[in-house]
């Protein structure tokens, strides 16, 4: 159905709530909403003139039916929503996935232990406390209990290293109980540790009055050492504690959770508080959409009803548009009341910032990683004169042998990065002999051609994911002035003919030297490295690909002549063989009643096969 006809589908449904599921031209299902009414949702992704985002505009694209679930209420199409998605997980849906892996805190057994954060469990006698569902809940918490008993960070081995050596920075600003030195007893060393992997486990609950019980009893024994260690302990637990942003009442269960959001992609940060303290935090990343409102309506659902555990408290940044549906949800899933709500003032707004500038350092480190591909598109976009950076470029790399045979390879780099998804092959159809020039205007009359198809196609409403079907911002021949002028004269008239296009020359040693365009002048890179290093890389990987698969043109076409030997067998037959079994070892193993199947070998010439390879 085309778009046109689908809006008019959406037209009739009823003012009622309910579940959409949208289909592709395959039958598969691609997407699953739930509306309070069905025909002001799923017309609205229809009609003509609204905006969307990139994730949307890619599901209509793709749309070619829907179908619907009217519902009873709203909190019915909620909780089918969930279910639906579960089971079928939908292309367009939202992935809840996640950084957590499953990480540990880790205890050696030895004389003079050792307490530290790790990714995975060893086959060793160590004891490891854990799993932690992210890397930053158990690394906080080894942090911490390091931090309040005074904990050694350092490599060295005790008791062989003790009272050799100065003590290190940490035991002067008082943040190791300096065992080096040897002051400190291994009985006292280990209840330290036994401390430790009590807060860790426990909280600070009752640690402070265990360490201020055994801090009376030492003092009483008139032990001043072992009560300063005890004392120093007590007040770094307290000094933690006080950094940190916890909740008033220690038996509240509590996630907090904000969103934030670029022109690109939204992030929602979600920190879990149990008995009074950060025990997790997760982050998710949504690419493609800058709707943060869309993301958290069905984010809140997903995350809450789909296998995760439900605490008392839910503090948001905003409410959802179905925040009501939701609540409903929440409580009958936990068994219990679940308050869902935005905190106004006092440490809970406090949290729901500090989950919120999580969102927003995640979505920078995030946007950092792609800086270098932005910089140096836009440093090309200048060295080029191209009026935006290209995000789609084209590489084309001609490759021969020795029988006058070609083949071309075509790579593509999308958003600075290879884009394997766009690597193409053409094996020449009407070059004869070795003729770069030709061949190369033969693949790029092909890619425009593939392209003018699919192009036809999206106009019908038939829109297609193959890479021939997208337009490249930027087109590069691996040569020079011949290849450039070969390629443009063959674009000329096709719908690639605005495409700006230059050659890749390369100096005496086969590196890049420089570039050329459509009208013949160089353009020397080697003064902008960046530049210089990205086209180089282009060149190399283009050479690479076209090479690899010359080479394995080469190999079939040895296997075939290697069939050809056989009396009665011509090339069309060989080319049979090898494409029905793949390999002449294959062919070597076959039967004559497996032979007898590949198309064009009869009973007689299969028999003919086998007794060559076994006679």
């Amino acid at each position: 159905m085309t778009k046109a006809e689908l809006y008019q589908k959406a037209c009739m449904l009823p003012l009622l709530p309910g579940v959409y599921i949208i289909r592709d031209k395959t039958d598969t299902i691609i997407y699953i909403g739930k509306a309070k009414r069905l025909r002001i949702r799923v017309s609205q992704y229809f009609r003509e003139g609204v905006p969307h985002d990139n994730k949307v505009s890619q599901m209509i694209a793709h749309a070619y039916a829907f179908d619907v679930i009217v519902c009873q209420s709203e909190f019915e199409a909620l909780v089918l929503e969930a279910s639906q998605i579960k089971a079928h997980t939908p292309k367009y849906n939202i992935l809840l996935k996640d950084d957590k892996g499953y990480s540990y805190i880790k205890v050696t057994k030895e004389p003079w232990p050792r307490l530290s954060f790790v990714l995975q469990k060893e086959e060793d006698d160590a004891e490891y406390i854990g799993p932690y569902t992210s890397s930053f809940a158990a690394r906080q918490m080894a942090e911490t209990a390091m931090d309040a008993f005074l904990l050694p960070r350092c490599n060295k081995r005790f008791p062989q290293e003790i009272g050799k050596g100065r003590p290190c920075l940490n035991a002067h600003i008082g943040k190791c109980m300096a065992v080096c030195s040897g002051r400190i007893s291994c009985e006292n060393y280990n209840q330290a540790v036994k401390s430790a992997v009590h807060l860790i486990r426990y909280g600070k609950k009752d640690i402070l009055k265990i360490l201020n019980e055994r801090m009376q009893e030492a003092s009483d024994r008139l032990e001043f050492e072992t009560a300063a260690l005890l004392r120093d302990q007590i007040a770094a637990i307290t000094k933690v504690s006080a950094g940190q942003k916890v909740i008033v009442d220690p038996d509240v269960e509590m996630d907090v959770v904000a969103l934030a959001g670029t022109p690109d992609s939204v992030c929602a940060a979600v920190l879990r508080f149990r008995d009074g303290r950060l025990t997790d935090k997760r982050e998710f990343l949504f690419h493609d959409t800058s709707d943060i409102a869309a993301v958290r309506e069905e984010f809140l659902p997903r995350y809450y009803l789909d296998d995760e555990q439900i605490p008392k408290i839910i503090a948001v940044d905003e409410l959802p548009p179905d925040s009501d549906a939701l609540q409903q949800a929440l409580n009958e899933k936990r068994g219990s009341e679940v308050q869902l709500y935005v905190p106004q003032r006092g440490d809970k707004a406090h949290l729901v910032e500090m989950a919120h500038t999580n969102a927003v350092e995640r979505l920078a480190r995030e946007s950092g990683r792609y800086a270098r591909e932005e910089k140096l598109l836009d440093e090309l976009a200048q060295v080029l004169g191209l009026a935006k950076p290209p995000r789609a470029i084209e590489s084309y790399d001609i490759s021969n042998w020795g029988d006058g045979s070609s083949v071309c390879g075509m790579v593509t780099f999308k958003d600075g990065k290879p884009y394997k998804a766009g690597y193409r092959k053409f094996k020449m159809k009407t070059v004869a002999g070795t003729d770069d020039y030709a061949s190369l205007a033969e693949t790029v009359s092909r890619r425009a051609a593939e392209y003018e198809k699919y192009a036809e196609l999206a106009k019908k409403g038939e829109p297609c994911s193959n890479w021939f079907g997208q337009k490249p911002d930027l087109l590069l021949m691996d040569g020079g002035r011949g290849q450039v002028s070969a390629a443009k004269d063959a674009l000329a008239g096709t719908a690639l003919a605005d495409v700006p296009l230059y050659g890749m020359v390369k100096d005496d040693h086969h590196r890049t030297r420089a570039i050329v365009d459509s009208d013949g002048r160089e353009i020397a890179i080697n003064m902008n490295r960046g530049t210089f290093t990205f086209i180089t890389a282009i060149q190399d990987e283009t050479h690479r690909f076209a090479n690899a698969y010359r080479k394995q043109q080469m190999k079939q076409k040895s296997y075939s002549s290697t069939l050809t030997e056989i009396p009665g067998i011509g090339p069309k037959t060989a080319k049979a063989l090898m494409a029905q079994f793949k390999s002449v070892g294959a062919v070597k193993k076959a039967t004559p009643d497996q032979l007898e199947n590949t198309p064009g070998v009869g009973k007689q010439t299969a028999q003919i096969i086998y007794d060559y390879f076994h006679a």
